[in-house]
């Protein structure tokens, strides 16, 4: 979940062919598992901390592309959050009104530092006051860590055995519960295969742009594939467009090497891609899915 994602371009990338007055406390996305077959286990629940609403300090808030920002906060008692859960934030109006919306987490691991990364919804009534009007020593309320079920932990954290390549699909903002799975990837100097597809309209509405980049170079173990929509960088080879299914064949992990897949973006992308996955031969109850949306 999350108000929307982005990310950049460059070497270690490869290119796939086809290509309101409220107060702190909310940001916005909806996310459900959608796999049109049995789900995978969740963790035990003795691995997912108890969800509570904590007070939020913002530390830092700075642009991530130009309609969206990365928020950081200093959470009081956040005891911590597993790669893929998200968190409510709740604005509240000084006559009363409440606004909740739900927004993927982009960091993970022990502490109480908590990234958010929220894309402005032009019509929205709570995204607009986090990207445009939020600012360093505010307060919001949270409630999380949430989600159990679009989540994955490295191979340290993980009970079951043999581990199995990941597979990770992000349309536009979806990317950021991804990101914190490519990050505590790289944290943990998990060995097992990763590989990130990202679709996105151009190079400028990139999420985590540096960092995704730099994972990249550093590790052979993690792969990263960008799909531009409507405008390329300099020299790009192939030209803009949406992912289609012969494209997509070509940019994950195959079916036949039966790796995790997660994919987040809007509904339609993520039922398209799902959909295509599953005609490519891949198990639905490999596939998580998570659909944003919100204000």
């Amino acid at each position: 979940m999350s108000d929307r994602p982005s990310l950049s371009t460059d070497a270690a990338a490869r290119a796939v062919p086809g290509g309101g007055a409220l107060t702190p406390a909310a940001t916005g996305a909806t996310a459900a598992p959608a796999a049109p077959a049995a789900p995978a286990a969740p963790p035990a629940r003795s691995a997912v901390p108890r969800a509570a609403w904590h007070s939020a300090a913002v530390v830092a808030v700075t642009r991530e592309t130009p309609t969206a920002a990365r928020l950081e906060l200093e959470v009081d008692g956040w005891p911590g959050n597993a790669a893929g859960q998200h968190l409510d934030v709740r604005l509240t109006a000084p006559d009363g009104y409440t606004a909740t919306r739900s927004y993927s987490i982009a960091s993970s691991g022990p502490g109480s530092r908590v990234v958010l990364a929220v894309d402005k919804l032009p019509d929205g009534e709570v995204s607009p006051f986090l990207v445009d009007e939020l600012r360093t020593g505010d307060l919001l309320e949270v409630h999380g860590p949430l989600g159990a079920f679009f989540v994955w932990r490295p191979v340290e954290e993980r009970s079951l055995a043999p581990a199995r390549p990941v597979q990770l699909i992000a349309g536009g903002s979806g990317v950021v519960p991804l990101f914190a799975m490519a990050r505590a990837h790289a944290d943990a100097e998990d060995l097992t295969p990763l590989r990130m597809l990202y679709s996105v309209r151009t190079p400028d509405d990139v999420y985590f742009a540096d960092e995704l980049m730099a994972l990249a170079e550093a590790s052979d173990a993690f792969r990263l594939d960008l799909v531009y929509t409507r405008r390329i960088p300099a020299a790009w080879p192939t030209p803009p467009g949406r992912i289609m299914r012969e494209a997509l064949a070509a940019a994950v992990i195959p079916a036949a090497e039966r790796p995790l897949v997660y994919v987040c973006g809007s509904t339609g992308f993520v039922e398209r891609v799902a959909s295509w996955l599953i005609e490519l031969g891949h198990d639905a109850g490999s596939i998580r899915t998570e659909r944003f949306g919100g204000t």
